[in-house]
Order: structure tokens, then sequence, then C-alpha cells
């Protein structure tokens, strides 16, 4: 399954109300770190059923990172069943994200 696009106006519907757990990235496309890390989100949306993976550009759509304390980028949370289960800030490589995926869910 590909990333989708989450913006303020779909955060609800798409994340807090998904069945499956959501992980979210908050990226802007000015940011190097952020850009290092898409095609590794990428590839792991394509390799997981378990969670949607989902993006969500902070230029565009302040309220949502205002609102879970967002102060740097790329943060990546993980939600699952509405709740914000788990954080990690900056790029990782697959290996250590798949493995911080898996501790959360």
């Amino acid at each position: 399954m590909a990333t989708i696009t989450v913006t303020d106006d779909t955060f609800e519907a798409e994340v807090l109300k998904s069945d499956k757990p959501v992980l979210l990235d908050f990226w802007a496309p000015w940011c190097g770190p952020c850009k290092m890390i898409g095609p590794v989100l990428e590839e792991l949306s394509n390799e997981r059923d378990d969670i949607i993976i989902a993006k969500m550009d902070i230029d565009e759509n302040p309220e949502v990172p205002t609102q879970f304390g967002v102060r740097s980028i790329p943060t990546i949370l993980i939600f699952k069943g509405g709740e914000a289960v788990a954080t990690t800030m900056g790029a990782k490589p697959k290996a250590q994200l798949a493995q911080w995926i898996d501790s959360a869910l």
C-alpha cells in the first residue's frame, strides 16, 4: 500500500478513526532529513499491511503538528485506537524504523 497524504482536515478521519494503526510522518519540502526518510517510508508502506503510513506537510497543515508538540522534523508518530502510542524524531535507517514500528504495535 502506498503512503497516503493527510491534512489538518482529514486527520481525524484518516488517522484517529482508522481501524489500523497509522504511522504519521510530519515533514516539509525544505527539510533535508525528510527527503532522506521519504523513500524509506515508501518502501515500508509497500512491504507492510499491518500499518498505514501517512505523511503530513507541516507548512500546509500547522494545526495537527502544533497539537502534538512537533518542534523539529521529521517527527514520526504511531497512532493506535485514536491515541499516539510512539514517537521518534530524525531520519533513521529502514531496519531501525521497522524495529521501532514492531515494538509500537
